[in-house]
């Protein structure tokens, strides 16, 4: 296992130039460049042209690209014109919301969809299948920034339950951690149900479909002629062999929660990466952008990899050395 994780990371590396290169271009052939964003009307050509040499955009960008390379083997992303800043710094200050708001979406999901699918599986055509196969077509088919403003509407403005936006209450005096954590958890509600509600419909289609091929194998009838209980039967043999088409998913849903938050932080105005997401893109900051991207790019990459190590730890079958 040590040699193929080695192996694996050895190969990530062109992959993930090759990522990196492909949104360089992309960015490249975008209308408009960061200077526009900062020309005024008297500003002479000389001028602009002096302003795209400070920005470092006087050379092609394939030069532009091998130069931002060797920066980013260093830890230098870039600057932030926006925030006049480092892009590291600035990931730094915005990351932990999203970081924590994708975490507990993610634990929603996984602790709801998975049983969930599983409960639907060993009740097929029943009462109890059926909602949830309804429930969760809703929840994979209703836009997130629909449910946001729908939920929103109803228990932030109707009912008043939860807040309106941000991630904490600014008349919040208390300085005990506990009031802190617990004010925080309290605004996060809306925003991991909003978040969490396409992955958890996922986790429970997935998780059925598995279960629904496993429990009509033999070797599950052989188990239940042997006089165990259904419950062994089912979450000591069936799962653990329907399981690892749910770890794949789990492998490329954690980068996908972080590149999801951007609408859901839009719609609650967190103060998180997916805010200043939408901020990069509509000011030209490519250098955010990539720093950002290249972050997701590296969580997809190493999802994968994740995925593929537990698949081993589930199915002791399979071996990689």
């Amino acid at each position: 296992m040590k040699n193929y994780i080695i192996r694996r990371i050895i190969q990530m590396i062109p992959v993930f130039i090759g990522i990196l290169f492909i949104l360089f271009f992309i960015l490249e052939q975008a209308p408009g460049t960061p200077v526009s964003n900062m020309m005024i009307p008297k500003m002479t050509p000389e001028q602009k042209a002096e302003l795209a040499q400070k920005l470092g955009l006087d050379v092609p960008w394939y030069e532009r690209f091998v130069n931002w390379i060797g920066e980013a083997l260093h830890g230098n992303l870039g600057y932030s014109i926006n925030h006049k800043k480092p892009v590291v710094d600035v990931m730094k200050d915005y990351v932990g919301p999203t970081l924590l708001l994708s975490l507990v979406s993610l634990a929603i999901s996984v602790i709801i969809g998975i049983p969930a699918g599983v409960i639907s599986a060993t009740k097929q055509y029943s009462i109890t299948d059926n909602v949830l196969t309804v429930v969760s077509f809703i929840g994979i088919s209703i836009p997130s920034f629909f449910f946001g403003l729908l939920l929103l509407k109803n228990f932030a403005v109707d009912i008043q339950i939860f807040p309106l936006f941000g991630l904490k209450d600014p008349l919040l005096m208390s300085t005990n951690p506990v009031d802190k954590a617990l004010d925080v958890a309290w605004h996060l509600v809306l925003p991991s149900i909003v978040l969490g509600l396409g992955s958890t419909a996922s986790f429970m289609r997935y998780t059925r479909s598995s279960m629904l091929e496993v429990i009509k194998q033999d070797y599950i009838r052989t188990a239940r002629a042997k006089g165990l209980k259904e419950k062994t039967v089912i979450y000591r043999h069936a799962f653990r062999n329907a399981v690892i088409p749910i770890i794949t998913l789990l492998g490329f849903w954690i980068p996908s929660l972080l590149s999801g938050a951007v609408v859901t932080e839009s719609i609650f105005a967190l103060p998180g990466l997916g805010k200043i997401s939408v901020e990069a893109t509509m000011t030209r900051n490519y250098p955010l952008i990539l720093g950002i991207n290249a972050m997701l790019a590296v969580l997809t990459l190493m999802g994968t990899l994740v995925a593929d190590i537990l698949y081993a730890i589930a199915d002791p079958r399979i071996r990689y050395d």
